[in-house]
């Protein structure tokens, strides 16, 4: 049993099947003012048999208590084989010490949809996250990477871009980690840009990383386990993760949900009057960027500008101390680059000062959260033995007329919610 229980009795008044359970998974809850001596002498026994004390907890009578707990780490690791702890601590040194193999085989574990492998990723993941936590801690507090999210309508130069940023970061001493997020094939199920290909003399580099990860038909383009990609990425020491995105749509929404600040970049002669890009993506942009404003596309880029100046003026406000600008580079030339990366730390100063870039990485935690909670009750729903039987006959009779889809979705979660 792997269940929160009260102990408000002595050990000897509780069931003696209880007592021959496995003590380390309850949970022990007892009152946070100072104990009396008698209630000293009643928790001794707990403490003995292998409780853990924090501090925090409310049960429903509105008391306040004491939460007695062993660390969820330890729940969650204690059923891994020797073999498989060794295989995590090597991926956590690892990581740590900046090894990119592991980086690329810690990211694989994660992405892994085998579900004894996904056991050990969570352990890792909270490795890294204990680890990650002490590092901000040393940092006074501060966030240990500066998350961007990139994206834009096909043909932008989003790839030509990031190769052109990285090289200019890593020049400055900083480590750089491309996650390009791309479409899944529908023959081969891989990437199918392979964006990665495009950027030979930043995959060459020894402080960039740069890793494409395959949507595999995931709604909203961006892998379920992107967020958690970042983290190990993080725990590498790269201080500045770029998450590119495929094309305009869903993917900007979900991308928007794990980065610091959004960057949309446009190409200059996407048609006439805001027609490369519709204002739901707008509305999310901390920075705008016309691509290519080089050579014979300099007039149309400045054109492109200043209506997306004019159009940035109508959206409501979402921050308090920063209003979206709208610039012009070119990865050709290089110009504005310098510039763009200015306007990103001035951003990332500003939102830190004001205490709304923490609020916001928060907000994303919790939105990932139920983001996950939802893919996986609907896998749980799909492969349920009595869902599972149903599905074929439903469809067949959606394809032929029989039955509405919406009368089909009603008997299938009603055979859910029967199943007991």
């Amino acid at each position: 049993m792997n269940i929160p229980v009260l102990l408000q009795h002595s050990p000897q008044q509780l069931p003696k099947g209880l007592l021959r359970t496995p003590l380390r998974r309850y949970h022990c809850i007892c009152p946070s003012r100072p104990p009396l001596t008698s209630e000293i002498s009643r928790l001794q026994p707990f403490r003995s048999l292998g409780f853990h004390c924090t501090k925090r907890g409310l049960l429903s009578n509105g008391a306040e208590r004491r939460l007695c707990t062993q660390a969820t780490f330890k729940e969650h690791a204690e059923g891994l084989s020797e073999k498989e702890r060794t295989f995590v601590d090597k991926l956590h040194t690892g990581l740590i010490l900046g090894q990119r193999a592991c980086l690329a085989e810690a990211i694989t574990l994660v992405e892994s949809t085998h579900s004894r492998k996904k056991e050990l990723a969570q352990v890792l993941l909270q490795k890294v996250l204990a680890y990650h936590r002490e590092q901000e801690q040393l940092n006074k507090g501060k966030p240990l990477a500066f998350r961007v999210g990139l994206s834009g309508p096909p043909g932008a130069g989003k790839s030509t871009f990031i190769e052109y940023f990285g090289k200019m970061l890593t020049e400055r001493g900083h480590k750089v980690s491309v996650l390009a997020v791309d479409p899944s094939s529908c023959t081969s199920g891989g990437s199918l840009l392979g964006d990665k290909t495009r950027m030979t003399e930043l995959s060459r580099d020894m402080n960039a990383y740069i890793r494409p990860s395959p949507t595999r038909g995931t709604l909203g383009g961006v892998t379920r386990t992107t967020n958690e990609a970042i983290l190990l990425c993080e725990g590498g020491g790269y201080d500045v993760i770029l998450i590119e995105t495929v094309g305009v749509g869903q993917s900007e929404f979900a991308v928007a949900d794990m980065v610091d600040m959004f960057v949309l970049l446009l190409p200059p002669a996407g048609g006439d009057e805001l027609q490369g890009i519709k204002r739901g993506i707008i509305e999310m942009a901390d920075l705008v960027a016309v691509t290519k404003s080089d050579g014979d596309l300099v007039v149309p880029a400045r054109r492109i500008q200043a209506e997306y100046v004019s159009a940035l003026k109508l959206l409501r406000k979402r921050s308090e101390v920063w209003r979206p600008k709208v610039i012009r580079i070119s990865s050709r030339s290089g110009e504005g680059i310098t510039e763009m990366w200015d306007k990103m730390q001035e951003f990332r100063d500003l939102m830190l000062t004001s205490g709304e870039l923490a609020t916001k990485r928060q907000k994303q935690q919790k939105v990932w959260m139920w983001h996950l909670i939802q893919e996986n009750v609907l896998e749980h729903f799909r492969t349920h033995p009595t869902v599972r039987e149903q599905i074929p006959l439903l469809e067949r009779r959606v394809l032929s007329g029989a039955l509405s889809p919406g009368l089909a979705a009603d008997l299938l979660l009603k055979a859910f919610k029967d199943r007991d």
